[in-house]
């Protein structure tokens, strides 16, 4: 080894520019900003979408609907996932809990059961919305709904 051979140790040095480091390096004076303007200053930050002062694209492109404040928002779970869950657990009450645990939703949605699917065994169902179809489904077959708030 001689001093022809040796170079930095891996992850040592950067290859990125140094800015401001005198005119020697290259990127002296205005350290690449340019002269004069906001950009040139520090402490400066663009708006999120800002266009150089042109019309932004959000702003020009036509809006039309309507958004409903007051939506209530619900994780629907059919009735087949009900006689799925049945199968897999051996157990004749659902509740939110019990969907929560076999991640059929999460603790913070509202769930309301559809009546997709063929439902066999009698449950008790607990959940905070129920669609006609998955009532008549339940309470065919002698199972019991409740609505919980």
């Amino acid at each position: 080894m001689d001093l022809s051979n040796l170079t930095p140790a891996k992850g040592s040095t950067k290859n990125r520019k140094r800015i401001g480091r005198g005119q020697g390096s290259g990127h002296g004076g205005t350290s690449t900003r340019g002269h004069k303007g906001a950009q040139s200053r520090s402490g400066y930050s663009r708006k999120i979408g800002f266009e150089g002062g042109q019309m932004p694209l959000q702003r020009t492109s036509p809006k039309f609907g309507f958004t409903n404040i007051n939506r209530v928002e619900y994780k629907a779970v059919n009735v087949y996932m009900l006689q799925y869950l049945v199968d897999k657990l051996n157990i004749d009450t659902i509740d939110i809990d019990t969907l929560i645990q076999n991640g059929l939703t999460s603790k913070n949605c509202l769930v309301k059961i559809l009546g997709d699917g063929e439902l066999t065994a009698k449950i008790n169902v607990k959940a905070n919305a129920f669609s006609k179809t998955a009532i008549e489904k339940i309470n065919a077959l002698g199972g019991t709904i409740e609505i919980v708030k």
